[in-house]
C-alpha cells in the first residue's frame, strides 16, 4: 500500500507488503544452500529489489499514472515483481504488473443530458394552450334552459380545472437519473477495497506464515489433499495455511476471519477440523529409528566420544492462560517459571531427528514422572546410551532395563577434577542439538506464546504437529558440526 505507517521503505503498489524491512530479515538468515552461510553473503538471488522513481518530470508522471495513487507518499519505492524485466529497462522503464487493478482508472466525463424542445416551453403557456380547445367545446356545446333549482338540494363539489394539472415527465426522468449518479458515487467513494486470500509468492512468506520452505508446503497440501473435507468452501490450500498461521503466528480467530474473508465461526471449524487430521496422518514423520539407521546417521561429533548414544532427553515447558478451575491451576503451575505451564518431554536422534514428543503434562509435574508415564522407556533396549540434563533422576528407571545414562558430573559441593570438566563439557557441546530442536518447535508462537485456554483440549495434536514439521525443514545439525 501507499501510504503506511512507520519508517523505512515499501513497495508503493497496491496490495504489495513487500519492503526493505522484509527484505533484510531475509538476508539475515541462514541460506539453505550454503550453510552455515548467511543469505547476505551467498551468491542466491535476491527474493525483489525495491527501484526508487526517477527524479525526472516525465518519469515520475508515468509511474505515478501506473501507479494509480490518490496520495503518493514522499519517497516512492517498487519492487521488482511489478516489472516486466524485474527493474526498470530502457524497453519497459515504468510498473506494469500486478499493481492492484486491472487496467488504469481513466475518470470518465459525466454525460450531461438535454431536455427536448417540449421541455422548455413555459408551464402557464403549457396550460393555457390546453385551456383553448377544451373552452371552444364548451362553447359549440347549446345552453341549457333555465331552471329554477332549490340550493339546499344540490351538493356542493370542487372542480379542479384540467388546463391547470401538467407533469413535466422529461424534467421529472432527468432528476431522477441525476439521483441515481449520486447514490452510486456516494455508495463507491465510502466502499473500502475488500480483503483477498493470502497468497504465499515465495520461500521467505512460506517461512514467515507456515515455518516451511514453499516447495515444502505445497508438498504437504498434496498429502493432505484426500483427506479434504468437501463441507467448506474454502480452497484446501488456504484452509491449511490458515491453520498452520493459526500455529506459526498463534494469531486471533477474528483476525484470521478477516484475512481469509470467513465468518468467525468457519475458521475455528477449520483450524479444528485439520489440527485433528494433521496429527493423525503426520505422526508417521515422528519415527523412532532402528538402531542401525542411528548408528549410519551420527554425526562425528557424536563417534568420537559417545558413539553408542540413541537419544537426547529433554524437557520443555509453554505458558498458558491461567485456568479458571483451581485444580488445574494448581496442576499446572510452575514454580521455576512462577506461572501456569505445559510441560512435555523431547527425544531426538544424535543426527536432530525429533523421534518422540510426549503428551502435555501440569507444569507441577517433575522430569522423571513424566520420563515414566510417557511411554519412551518401552522404546529403550539393553545396551542402548541415553544422554540427559543433570535434572532427570532416571537412573534406576533405566537400570531396571539395562540402560546406561550420560549425564553431566554434579560437583556436590567440591571442585571437580579436570577429567570431569571436560566430560562435562563435551556432554554440554552435543546435547546443544536437542536445545535447538526444542528452539525450532518454539518457532511456532502457539508453544512460545501464552497458548489459549480453548486450543488446551487439543494441545497434544498441536505438539505433534509442531514436532512433525520440524522434521519437515531438514537437517537440522550444520556439516561443520558434524
Amino acid at each position: 500500500m501507499a501510504n503506511r505507517g512507520g519508517s523505512g521503505k515499501f513497495c508503493a503498489a497496491k496490495g504489495c507488503h513487500n519492503s526493505y524491512r522484509k527484505l533484510k530479515n531475509f538476508l539475515d538468515q541462514e541460506c539453505y544452500d550454503h550453510k552455515p552461510t548467511i543469505r547476505a553473503e551467498c551468491k542466491c538471488p535476491r527474493p525483489f529489489k525495491l527501484h526508487k522513481m526517477p527524479s525526472d518530470d516525465d518519469g515520475k508522471r508515468h509511474w505515478l499514472a501506473a501507479l494509480n495513487l490518490k496520495c503518493p507518499p514522499r519517497n516512492v519505492h517498487v519492487c521488482s515483481f511489478h516489472f516486466v524485466d524485474r527493474q526498470p529497462t530502457t524497453e519497459n522503464p515504468y510498473p506494469e504488473l500486478w499493481l492492484g487493478y486491472d487496467r488504469p482508472l481513466s475518470k470518465k466525463r459525466r454525460r450531461r443530458t438535454w431536455p427536448d424542445e417540449g421541455a422548455g416551453v413555459n408551464p402557464e403557456q403549457h396550460g393555457m394552450d390546453e385551456m383553448k380547445p377544451v373552452e371552444e367545446s364548451l362553447a359549440s356545446v347549446p345552453s341549457p334552459k333555465q331552471t329554477d333549482v332549490d340550493d339546499s338540494s344540490c351538493t356542493s363539489k370542487t372542480f379542479t380545472s384540467v388546463g391547470t394539472q401538467w407533469e413535466d415527465h422529461i424534467f421529472e426522468e432527468h432528476c431522477y437519473i441525476k439521483r441515481q449518479h449520486s447514490i452510486t458515487y456516494v455508495n463507491q467513494s465510502t466502499q473500502c477495497d475488500t480483503f483477498k486470500p493470502l497468497t504465499l509468492m515465495n520461500d521467505y512468506d512460506s517461512n514467515l506464515y507456515t515455518g516451511l520452505p514453499l516447495h515444502t508446503f505445497h508438498t504437504l497440501v498434496a498429502v493432505l489433499r484426500p483427506h479434504e473435507n468437501l463441507a467448506y468452501q474454502t480452497e484446501i490450500e488456504q484452509q491449511i495455511l490458515l491453520t498452520l498461521m493459526k500455529l506459526k503466528l498463534n494469531l486471533l480467530i477474528e483476525d484470521l476471519a478477516i484475512r481469509f474473508c470467513i465468518s468467525v465461526s468457519q475458521v475455528s471449524r477449520i483450524i479444528s477440523f485439520w489440527i485433528d487430521t494433521m496429527a493423525a496422518v503426520l505422526k508417521e514423520l515422528i519415527p523412532w529409528l532402528p538402531k542401525e539407521t542411528i548408528r549410519a546417521t551420527t554425526p562425528e561429533a557424536y563417534k568420537q566420544h559417545y558413539p553408542n548414544v540413541t537419544c537426547i532427553l529433554d524437557c520443555s515447558e509453554s505458558e498458558v492462560q491461567r485456568p479458571g478451575n483451581l485444580d488445574s491451576r494448581s496442576e499446572s503451575y510452575s514454580h521455576y517459571y512462577a506461572c501456569n505451564t505445559i510441560k512435555y518431554l523431547v527425544a531426538i536422534a544424535p543426527c536432530g531427528l525429533v523421534m518422540f514428543i510426549s503428551a502435555a503434562y501440569g507444569g507441577r509435574c517433575s522430569d522423571k514422572f513424566i520420563t515414566c508415564d510417557s511411554g519412551i522407556l518401552e522404546y529403550l533396549h539393553p545396551g542402548d546410551e541415553v544422554m540427559v540434563d543433570r535434572g532427570f533422576l532416571i537412573r534406576d528407571l533405566l537400570f531396571e532395563r539395562k540402560v546406561n545414562m550420560i549425564i553431566p558430573h554434579f560437583a556436590n559441593k567440591m571442585q571437580l577434577t579436570e577429567e570431569k570438566v571436560t566430560c562435562s563439557r563435551r556432554i554440554a557441546n552435543v546435547r546443544i542439538h536437542v536445545e535447538r530442536a526444542i528452539r525450532r518447535l518454539k518457532v511456532y508462537k502457539v508453544l512460545s506464546q501464552t497458548l489459549p485456554i480453548t486450543l488446551m483440549p487439543k494441545i497434544d495434536k498441536i505438539l505433534r504437529i509442531c514436532a512433525a514439521l520440524v522434521n519437515l525443514r531438514g537437517d537440522m545439525i550444520r556439516e561443520a558440526d558434524k
